[in-house]
């Protein structure tokens, strides 16, 4: 079972910091930095480009204009690129590079042992793509809600069902097959230029949701299974690809099933960002084995910064994501505690100072986790038990065994207690890579844990008898 460390940068946002006009010109010393912390897989947000129309729209929606000024105070017009997920042409924008330049960059990473993830967009396309002028887009002779006027036929926006369309983007339709072939054949020659995808809103193309979501625009045809062959169809040629779903409602499950590698752990992010510790361990428990199939993050593009979390929450929480089975995530911007929600529509983001006490939390547990085994074998979780009758505090905790290490997390604000069996015999020596604590235990009998409100351990095993 592999459990991968994926690090999400906004392509232009992270060039323009750089200083490279271009994914060449890349510096060798940020790209040893990302293999030192350990990172597997480069996702490269935003490497497509977005059209004239589209980008149109994202410079006149009055509501991001003042979402831009909160992201980038002093913004610009020439500062709006456009969404990343209103895709004009599933090609490396010239401003980028282009494919050339993708290929360099990917054989560069490739030397480090880092792969590349790339968008796929599965749901809509941008109003500037050629196939808004076909029929693989949902549209009617007469308008209705989230529609838009274009030659003879009104044509729908994309959209999640929940919320209003997006409208910059044109909607795909998934009831005609050609369709669907369709966009498997872009799957498949995305395939060709990276190592995975990040698949956005996976579950709008599953066919209940779509036709339930769109069951008032008539089709002749019913929408199909999609996820299934387009994955198989591309597993053939790429045994090893990576797929993640960023997938939500409880269907991460299914998209599982139909082949994806990892698939959101939005439920973990939102029990413990909120803060509601009692609920974390029942939620890691509760998904057991299917923990090695989320992928586990503080935050990503779409969520709120987590600098703003309360320093002994966000270590314990990083932890957490850190050491549980599956995907590991992070952020460009995490490792220093950025504030700002930076809007993907913007070509750069926000100078932000460092917040010290944030990149030192980073600085001490990645390198720890680089040199432990956390990643590498099959883990396995632990239930803690009561240390005592009367105490609930065991339920408070999260522990996970590596081959050679011991995770614990209390992400309650009070201090917790358990007796967990690990399985091993003997007297073992623990050592505690984040701090400074060294215990000789029998390891023939339950371990007894006590940790200090919104504790985080990392204890290296080590045989002695």
């Amino acid at each position: 079972m592999n459990h991968p460390l994926l690090y999400e940068v906004h392509t232009r946002q992270w060039l323009a910091e750089l200083g490279a006009h271009d994914l060449t010109a890349v510096r060798d010393d940020v790209l040893d930095a990302l293999a030192a912390l350990g990172v597997t897989h480069l996702w490269l947000m935003g490497v497509w480009p977005t059209g004239p129309r589209s980008r149109e729209q994202a410079r006149t929606h009055e509501a991001l204009r003042r979402a831009y000024s909160d992201a980038l105070p002093g913004w610009r017009d020439d500062d709006v690129r456009g969404s990343p997920y209103a895709i004009a042409e599933y090609r490396v924008a010239p401003e980028l590079g282009g494919d050339a330049a993708l290929a360099t960059l990917r054989a560069r990473l490739a030397r480090r042992g880092i792969g590349v993830i790339l968008d796929f967009v599965p749901n809509h396309v941008a109003l500037d793509h050629a196939w808004v002028r076909t029929d693989h887009v949902v549209a009617a002779e007469m308008g209705f809600p989230d529609s838009f006027h274009e030659g003879t036929r009104y044509i729908a926006h994309g959209k999640d069902p929940y919320f209003p369309g997006w409208t910059d983007t044109a909607q795909l339709e998934y009831r005609r097959a050609a369709t669907r072939s369709a966009m498997r054949d872009v799957l498949s020659a995305i395939a060709e230029r990276c190592d995975g995808v990040r698949c956005d809103m996976a579950m709008l193309v599953l066919p209940e949701v779509f036709e339930r979501t769109w069951q008032h625009v008539p089709c002749e045809e019913r929408a199909a299974e999609f996820w299934g062959e387009a994955i198989r169809a591309v597993r053939r040629a790429h045994p090893g690809f990576v797929f993640v779903a960023e997938a939500y409602w409880g269907l991460e499950g299914r998209l599982c099933e139909l082949g994806f590698d990892y698939a959101y752990d939005k439920e973990l992010y939102d029990r413990v960002v909120h803060d509601r510790p009692a609920d974390v361990a029942p939620h890691v428990y509760g998904l057991h084995a299917e923990n090695a199939r989320r992928a586990h993050f503080l935050e990503n593009h779409d969520e709120p910064r987590a600098g703003a979390l309360p320093l002994d929450l966000h270590r314990a929480a990083a932890l957490l994501v850190m050491a549980l089975p599956g995907m590991r995530f992070l952020h460009h911007g995490q490792l220093d505690g950025a504030r700002r929600f930076a809007r993907i529509q913007l070509g750069r983001r926000a100078v932000e100072p460092i917040d010290a006490g944030v990149r030192e939390l980073y600085a001490q547990l990645l390198p720890a986790i680089a040199r432990s085994s956390v990643g590498q074998g099959d883990p396995r979780l632990l239930v803690p038990q009561p240390a005592w009758d009367d105490n609930p505090t065991a339920g408070y905790l999260t522990i996970v065994k590596w081959p050679r290490d011991l995770a614990v997390v209390n992400l309650a604000p009070h201090r917790a207690q358990c007796r967990v069996h690990l399985g091993e015999q003997g007297m073992w020596r623990l050592s505690d890579r984040l701090g400074g604590e060294r215990w000789e235990r029998d390891l023939s009998q339950p371990l007894f844990l006590d940790l200090p409100a919104r504790g985080a351990q990392l204890f290296e095993l080590q045989r002695m008898t």
